[in-house]
Parts: structure tokens; sequence; C-alpha cells
């Protein structure tokens, strides 16, 4: 039974699995394909390598799973899946931080905390502000994508007396009465919720889905919040509809490209907040993604239940 680190950077691996093994890259596994054709595990995370099915079947021929300590597969597990190589995902892990990144952005823009930023040296204006915010309780929050995040969200959310509507095409109608959440259509989430918060999965389907038409929609004093990924926004409406409408916030933790263009003029709007994709797990909450691998790992090889297992399925719809 062998199992080996793959990884285009050893930091990362180092980082995530607290490990000074030997690792490999994809060039070291394709120029002495003998020397993995026993490999049966595979632990990576950020940089994992890219195989095709040939090259998988020629090098690693005996390999049944591989284990990724980071959030999304989208990049090189098809190829894995097609060879019948199981695929995990961290993903579970990797959502914990983001979910807490979004709870808060969501509270602190219920108070109209970055609505205040701008205005926080003057007390008139300030006086203004508070007679507009709606404050938490009894606040509606929206949420674009009901999967790994967006369902954590929406648990750690009940601590706390809000509303919360959700648009997902495929969260069953049973599902949603179990969360607690109103299922509606993307533009009615728009037009009723004080807080917007994207958590879409990252594909064709999504690319370009948040427009000017929803934008502007937005209550007054709303909050866009968006830590899903920057192609989903139509940022060129996005910022005609800041320039239009003072009154909404934007903070965005994803943009695309990412960073924005030194030229862009999201820099220059006083009602849009950019932080540097911070939302996931940096410093030492990386150290739970390996753990949840290695935990994995050991479920596996002992023939009990895994949790985190990808499918070609999953695929669909997941981030």
């Amino acid at each position: 039974m062998k199992k080996i680190y793959i990884c285009e950077n050893p930091n990362d691996i180092k980082r995530v699995y607290g490990s000074d093994e030997k690792f490999y890259n994809r060039e070291e596994i394709l120029n002495n394909p003998d020397a993995f054709k026993d490999t049966e595990y595979i632990f990576s995370t950020w940089g994992m390598s890219k195989f095709s099915p040939e090259e998988i079947k020629a090098c690693l021929p005996n390999l049944k799973c591989v284990f990724y300590g980071a959030g999304s597969v989208q990049y090189f597990a098809h190829p894995f899946l097609e060879c019948g190589v199981k695929v995990f995902s961290a993903w579970a892990a990797n959502a914990v931080p983001v979910a807490e990144y979004t709870v808060a952005q969501i509270i602190l823009a219920n108070k109209s905390f970055f609505h205040a930023l701008p205005i926080s040296r003057d007390r008139e204006a300030g006086k203004e502000l508070v007679k507009n915010f709606v404050g938490n309780y009894g606040a509606t929050v929206g949420i674009i994508g009901a999967g790994m995040i967006g369902k954590l969200v929406i648990d750690m959310l009940k601590a706390y007396k809000l509303d919360v509507l959700v648009f997902d095409p495929f969260l069953p109608d049973e599902k949603a009465k179990e969360l607690g959440v109103e299922k509606v259509t993307l533009e009615q989430l728009f037009k009723r919720c004080n807080v917007v918060s994207n958590h879409l999965a990252n594909n064709e389907q999504t690319k370009g889905m948040l427009n000017e038409k929803l934008f502007s929609k937005m209550l007054p004093y709303s909050t866009f919040l968006n830590t899903g990924r920057g192609a989903q926004v139509v940022e060129a409406d996005l910022i005609k509809v800041l320039k239009d409408r003072p009154d909404v916030v934007a903070i965005l933790d994803v943009t695309d490209p990412e960073p924005p263009l030194p030229d862009s003029e999201f820099f220059d709007l006083p009602n849009c907040y950019i932080t540097p994709h911070i939302a996931g797990s940096n410093g030492e909450e990386v150290k739970r993604m390996g753990e949840y691998m290695l935990d994995e790992y050991e479920r596996f090889i002992k023939g009990e239940p895994c949790k985190y297992e990808v499918t070609l399925e999953m695929l669909k719809t997941m981030a």
C-alpha cells in the first residue's frame, strides 16, 4: 500500500498537512512511470497536477483515491473519476471559514457598518443614516446557491432573528423546509433582501448570471456580498448600479480578473469594498483541510463510510 504527495509547491503540502515527506509533481511522474505503478493513494492541495486519462492509466494504474486538501476539484478531477479513481475534497473544511466570513459581513451589513464607514467623521450624515438602516432583527437575507457553503451560512444565521430566502433550482422543497428557508426566484431575492450573498457553483451556466437587471432591483441601503466567483457577476453592470445607487453597497472577496485591474472603477467607488480572496482557508485555518483528508483516508482504508467523496454528477453543480 503506497501513498504519495503530489503538488507543484511543496510549501502548500507542508502548510496543509504539516508533512515534510517527499512530494512529487507531474513531470517527475511522467518521466518515471514505473516508480509510481504501485501508488494507491494521492494526497494533494492547491496546485494539484493535472493528468489526462491516458497518463493516469499509464503511470498510476493501481491508484484508488485522490485526497485533495482544498476546495474545488473542478480543474483536475474529471480524468481521475473517468478512470474509476475516487476523489475526496476538503470542501467542507474550506466551507467553514467562508461561511464565518459571510455571516460576519451579513451581520455588519445589516447594521449599516459599510454604509457608515465613508461618513464616519460626519455626525450629521451619520444621524441621517441611522434613520434608514434596518438592523438584524427581522431583516431579510438572500442566499444564492444552497451548496455546502450556502447551507452552512444558513445554519449559522439561525442564531439571529432573520428571514432567509434562497435561490437554488437544485434545492428540493423538502430540504428548503428542513433548512427553514423560503425558495424564491433570483429576481424576487434581489427585490426583497437587505443583504444578497452569492454562493453559486462556478461553471459555464452561472457566468454572467448576476447583472444590471437584478442589481437595479435591490432594496434601498442594501448590500451585495460575493464570495462565490467574480465571473458570475457582470462587473460593468454592478459598477453602473453602484454609481447610480450610492445607497447600495458591494462587498467583493472575488472579482474577475482577480485582483481587479489597476484601472478598475471598483477602486474608486466609495460604496464598494474589496477584500483579497480572504474568505477561504488562510493562516492556521488551512490545517483543518489536511485533517479532514487524513481522517477521510483512515475511514476509507478501514472500510467505514466516507463523508467527502466527489462524483461526476456532483461536479455539475459544485463550485
